[in-house]
């Protein structure tokens, strides 16, 4: 049986990586919600490009799609990047309490997963980073083409 003070000493070295499940957390729904819009975009162009007889915007919408489905599995793998994170920090506080129960040194696999944990942290954000990019470069696009139609009616309607 552990003495107060042991138990004391193992929540605060557990505190860190709770915080770190809870930044882990407001990341997750963030990346969720822009999946969800990304996923509503796809599906709303979609249904415009099923309601168009007349598909001279063929090749755009085509490319718009395209483009949401690299956006969404770029989210999806940052979310089961950061998932996966959240796992290993879990196994982490757990290890630091076994540490203290079971006559092991677990300070090696403990320090393994924390790494681990904080690459895939890292690689996912990296692929949000990625996704806000594209998302970026996207809508330049679009306000080009927009840009482009403007002038061509500008020089019909003169």
């Amino acid at each position: 049986m552990l003495e107060i003070s042991t138990i004391g000493q193992i929540v605060r070295l557990a505190v860190a990586p709770v915080f770190l499940l809870s930044g882990i957390a407001a990341l997750l729904g963030v990346l969720t919600s822009r999946f969800g819009r990304i996923t509503d975009m796809a599906r709303a162009v979609e249904r415009q490009y099923n309601l168009i007889k007349d598909h001279e915007d063929d090749e755009v919408m085509r490319h718009s799609l395209h483009n949401m489905w690299k956006r969404a599995r770029l989210i999806n793998r940052a979310v089961g990047q950061c998932v996966t994170a959240a796992l290993l920090i879990s196994f982490v506080v757990i290890l630091l309490f076994l540490g203290h129960l079971v006559p092991m040194d677990l300070s090696t696999p403990i320090e393994m997963l924390f790494v681990l944990a904080m690459t895939l942290l890292s690689v996912g954000l990296m692929n949000f980073f990625r996704e806000i990019h594209m998302a970026t470069d996207s809508l330049k696009m679009e306000l080009t083409i927009a840009d482009d139609n403007l002038a061509h009616i500008d020089r019909y309607s003169q």
